[in-house]
């Protein structure tokens, strides 16, 4: 299976490109969350957009992963990004579940979906030890994802000036 090319029940994966840059903007307005992510909050949405964007492209030519646009299967409406991130956390290679959905797609699932997604398609593809997921202790939401995906807290530590537990799931 195709990295780049996944699908579920609801969702279909595929690659960024630039022309999303006008609907993940979206993201960045008016979304009480975006304190969990570590960013430069006085930057203009569509700075941040077109930021996380350029970067996904960069890791796709660097790493072959990166956060995939997720659009719903049944309309090929955007709904947000997720994918395989490399990091290097407490001075370890390790392979990051990662997630984040407009706010009018959360609440539905669809996180859940993708998460468990990226999961068995690493497990399968990638092979490492486990996967891991940096999450800031106060996002429930997202904690709720990780641990419907099967994670459990390994430990925590401060990444991107934030308080995180970092979950993890290992490869069975």
């Amino acid at each position: 299976m195709n990295y780049f090319n996944q699908q579920t029940e609801r969702l279909k994966f595929r690659k960024l490109t630039r022309k999303d840059i006008p609907v993940w903007t979206d993201f960045f307005v008016d979304n009480d969350r975006l304190k969990f992510l570590g960013i430069d909050l006085s930057k203009k949405p569509e700075t941040h957009a077109t930021e996380w964007i350029e970067k996904q492209l960069e890791r796709y030519e660097t790493e072959g992963l990166g956060h995939l646009a997720i659009e719903l299967k049944e309309t090929t409406e955007f709904i947000g990004v997720g994918g395989i991130i490399p990091r290097e956390l407490e001075n370890k290679n390790e392979f990051e579940i990662a997630y984040s959905l407009l706010p009018k797609f959360w609440k539905k699932g669809y996180g859940t979906e993708l998460a468990r997604q990226m999961t068995k398609y690493g497990f399968e593809n990638i092979k490492p030890e486990r996967f891991v997921s940096i999450i800031d202790k106060e996002n429930t939401d997202s904690i709720n994802v990780a641990l419907k995906n099967g994670m459990k807290v390994l430990f925590e530590t401060k990444y991107l000036g934030m308080n995180v537990e970092v979950y993890g799931i290992n490869n069975k």
